[in-house]
């Protein structure tokens, strides 16, 4: 049965035809017959199909697993499964929730992940994690040191 419209299915379909949510047999997702569902099986009805497509795109970043569980809740209430992977370059052994989280989301999911992140303030209007390239970074420092110092060599030179 359909939580959603209510439609009923055969036991071997696992996702309503018209509204694309995932559908609740008696026999499957109850825990131990009990009727009530296991937090894995309710957090996987959130998430939406349709969002689940594609390779794993960066989103946003965390400063802890703390902060990156939260924005994973966020995306998950609008339906956009997320996954946490400590940023590279931090040197924290595994076992610890210290250290840079990166949020990614499936390619099908980037536009709403970004909407959603966006009303939430958690990111700015541009896309996260737009790469510099290694040239021009190289460029804009040989820039920035020689004018300064033109300027030191030009106040030095004022001074005697």
């Amino acid at each position: 049965m359909c939580p959603s419209c209510g439609a009923t299915f055969p036991p071997d379909e696992r996702f309503c035809a018209s509204c694309k949510m995932p559908l609740v047999h008696p026999s499957g997702t109850a825990a131990a017959g009990t009727g009530q569902v296991d937090d894995r099986h309710a957090r996987a009805r959130k998430i939406k199909p349709q969002l689940a497509e594609g390779e794993l795109v960066r989103v946003a970043g965390a400063r802890n697993q703390a902060e990156g569980e939260f924005i994973q809740g966020l995306l998950l209430e609008e339906g956009v499964p997320s996954m946490l992977r400590r940023s590279a370059g931090f040197d924290v052994p595994d076992f610890l929730a210290a250290g840079p989280r990166d949020v990614l989301v499936p390619q099908a999911a980037v536009s709403t992940a970004r909407e959603v992140l966006l009303q939430a303030e958690l990111i700015g209007p541009e896309p996260v994690g737009r790469p510099v390239a290694p040239a021009r970074l190289l460029v804009g420092l040989l820039v920035a040191l020689v004018v300064g110092a033109v300027l030191i060599w030009a106040i030095a030179g004022r001074v005697h």
